[in-house]
């Protein structure tokens, strides 16, 4: 998340008429009023939890129709993130949110490097738990956002915006684009601005919300859904996995230490004993503890070997003969 609250955004630029905003709004899909629900509130709580379960369970199948463009998104990031660029996400208001709770949630699971991903909301880290007047509608203050970062050509940000027209995610791909880095843009209406902007545009189209225009319920899902997917995935094709088990992972806290220990044991089928002393010499680094006990190596030779791989454990269990490394 960026650092300093931005100054306020009133007069960055010239606001669209309430009546084109209307008409706009008139015409997205994630807007549409829905007349069979106009009397939700004299259901029964029963009936209307039944109702906002049914309608959320139509966001994997409308994920599900965009899984091609999401992986070659994916493949695409992870390609730069090898060469060390960072994954960036912005987005104003549940998007950003969303965005800055995807990249927080990264270092501790993927041990990833400070500012290796990165969540940038409209108005800054007050707009987590706030909103900022105006700050949505600035595709300049996205530009400044980004600017502040040190955005490079390595980068890549992905613009989240359930409308698609939202003009800060929208600023931000342009933006980035034009400084050559690679752009997503997530959205949740077909023929999205944001969609056009990016590199890859991915809209998943989940229909009319059951509360009108409340995006942060089938379409905050969906963007959830696929962010998972680009962190994580991303993550599993630089190395930060071994099999499903998080060998990266930054043992923090006494679940995460515990976890540590119990991903260890997956791993290996070491004892207890086996366990502790490899990460006694690791400083606790899981990946070159697991490389030690399966490899035979002292911590050292794993760390080194580690380096020479790029991190990617199955590629320096080779390099150790291991039988299990293919």
């Amino acid at each position: 998340m960026t650092g300093a609250v931005p100054p306020p955004v009133r007069g960055t630029r010239a606001h669209a008429p309430a009546s084109d905003l209307r008409a706009q709004l008139d015409t997205l899909t994630t807007e549409a009023f829905r007349p069979e629900l106009a009397e939700i509130d004299r259901l029964g709580t029963i009936e209307i939890a039944r109702t906002m379960n049914g309608e959320d369970a139509r966001v994997p199948t409308a994920v599900a129709g965009q899984l091609p463009r999401i992986a070659a998104a994916i493949d695409a990031t992870a390609e730069r993130m090898a060469r060390g660029g960072r994954l960036i996400y912005a987005g104003a208001g549940t998007a950003g949110r969303l965005g800055v709770l995807d990249a927080s949630e990264c270092p501790p699971t993927f041990n990833t490097e400070p500012g290796q991903v990165v969540g940038v909301i409209a108005g800054g880290p007050s707009a987590m738990v706030t909103s900022v007047e105006g700050a949505e509608d600035s595709r300049e203050l996205a530009a400044a956002d980004l600017d502040r970062l040190g955005l490079v050509a390595e980068d890549t940000v992905v613009g989240i915006s359930a409308s698609g027209r939202t003009p800060y995610a929208v600023g931000a791909v342009t933006h980035a684009r034009e400084r050559g880095a690679l752009t997503i843009g997530l959205s949740c209406n077909a023929g999205s601005a944001l969609a056009a902007a990016a590199d890859h545009g991915i809209e998943i189209v989940v229909g009319p919300e059951l509360l009108t225009g409340s995006t942060r319920l089938k379409a905050g899902t969906a963007q959830k859904l696929v962010l998972n997917m680009l962190s994580t995935i991303t993550m599993i094709r630089l190395g930060k996995t071994y099999g499903n088990l998080m060998v990266d992972v930054r043992a923090s806290n006494d679940k995460l230490r515990a976890r540590s220990r119990r991903i260890l044991a997956l791993a290996t089928g070491a004892d207890d004993k086996a366990i502790e002393e490899a990460l006694s010499a690791t400083g606790g680094e899981v990946k070159p503890a697991i490389l030690s006990i399966l490899g035979q190596v002292d911590a050292p030779t794993a760390n080194r070997l580690l380096a020479q791989s790029h991190g990617h454990l199955r590629a320096a269990l080779e390099a150790t003969g291991h039988p299990g490394s293919g």
